[in-house]
């Protein structure tokens, strides 16, 4: 019997607006990649100082940005096709388990194991579109996955070849193929003969897209509950890590407050309500990555704080400490504007309060206890996004829920 195809989505259709549960096991996947990602730029700013900590921060970023790419690719395919398809299914279980591999692989994907990364990572990308470009009937569903299968096929084989390369080279070849698939779905795939698509005639479901973006965001949050539990309950008769492990509980709290107030909440109304659908779920799959690496950088330097109270190399844990609330500021900023079409100035006064703060407490370093720096930093960071929570609540307090007015 023919399996018919996986029909399109559109906002005004009756696909589902929940994420199956395929997908929310494909979620837990994510859980221990981001451990892996946090584990191993842990060792770079534990372990190594100066040039080679910014240099291993960059190459763990290189390894997120794959991860982050396979999630957006299943998340976008699962919100635009129905996602109970055998097809489909077949796209989650194989990014499932690429996922899996790739995150086994993070720890030495630059050294033993890169052609293992790199093959997980290909074999994803590439078989996404194969399948869709065989199952799928309607000729512009298929000129724009030929398209993309056309795109990740040549990108394959800088990974590939990356792979079997040194560290260095690695490096180039990983970063200019990952460069270029990013370029290439901001600009709609563009092939020569072939043409490009417009981001904005995409045919979604919007509100099943943002319920995927939410997931995510909690994952990374639950990663980062999970990080400051398992380095705490190493030594948890230390009053410096009992500090350290309270101020990150409360930051976990703090950031889940702020991101669902209000606009994490109407995300998908906005979606539903916005001109062009498919542009502001572009737009919010930027912001949300923005904020997922601030949320990430906050749990690895409340894991270098708690696992060294004694400190060292402060001037990177500050980084991660005190510029993690502030990059995920910015991207709430931008969420925000997504949402309503304006910005609440608590955001940007609350980002200028944790810049100040690293620069006036990084001077401190050589002249105050090795302890007092970081975790002062520790301390401060959710006092400041207090001050962000408060101001949100004051401005909602007494007034009816703010709807939905997306610029797009």
């Amino acid at each position: 019997m023919r399996i018919p195809e996986p029909t399109a989505l559109v906002p005004s259709g009756g696909g589902p607006n929940r994420a199956t549960f395929l997908e929310l096991f494909f979620d837990l996947v994510f859980v221990f990649a981001l451990t892996r990602i946090s584990a191993r730029a842990f060792e770079d700013l534990a372990l190594e100082g100066g040039w080679t900590a910014v240099t291993g921060g960059g190459k763990t970023l290189l390894l997120f940005l794959a991860l982050w790419a396979v999630w957006q690719g299943t998340a976008w395919t699962t919100s635009r096709y129905d996602p109970y398809h055998i097809w489909l299914q077949v796209i989650v279980v194989t990014a499932l388990v690429g996922s899996m591999v790739m995150g086994v692989a993070i720890p030495r994907a630059f050294s033993s194991m890169g052609l293992v990364f790199a093959v997980a990572y290909v074999v994803v990308q590439v078989s996404r579109p194969a399948i869709l470009l065989l199952t799928l009937r309607r000729l512009q569903h298929r000129r724009l996955k030929l398209r993309m299968l056309i795109t990740f096929s040549a990108t394959g084989v800088l990974w590939l070849a990356g792979a079997v390369l040194p560290t260095d080279p690695r490096v180039t070849l990983w970063t200019l193929a990952l460069l270029l698939e990013y370029l290439a779905s901001r600009f709609g795939w563009p092939v020569p003969g072939l043409g490009r698509s417009t981001v904005s005639r995409w045919d979604i479901h919007g509100e099943h897209l943002a319920e995927r973006y939410q997931q995510f965001f909690l994952v990374a949050l639950g990663e980062t509950i999970l990080i400051a539990g398992l380095a705490y309950s190493r030594a948890p008769e230390s009053a410096a890590r009992t500090a350290a492990f309270a101020a990150a509980l409360l930051t976990s709290v703090l950031l889940w407050r702020i991101y669902v107030q209000r606009a994490g909440r109407i995300l998908g109304e906005a979606v539903i309500r916005a001109a062009h659908p498919a542009t502001i779920g572009r737009s919010a799959a930027d912001t949300h990555l923005i904020m997922v690496v601030g949320v990430v950088a906050t749990a690895i330097g409340y894991e270098l704080v708690n696992e060294h109270p004694a400190g060292h190399n402060q001037v990177g844990w500050l980084a991660m400490i005190l510029g993690g609330p502030a990059f995920f500021l910015l991207g709430r900023a931008r969420f925000e504007y997504e949402v309503f079409g304006r910005v609440s100035p608590s955001r940007w006064v609350a980002v200028l309060v944790l810049v100040l703060l690293m620069a006036v407490l990084k001077p401190l370093v050589p002249l105050t206890a090795a302890i007092a720096t970081p975790l002062v930093a520790a301390i401060a960071a959710p006092l400041v996004l207090l001050g962000v929570a408060v101001a949100d609540a004051r401005r909602a307090w007494g007034s009816p829920p703010e709807e939905a007015a997306p610029p797009f």
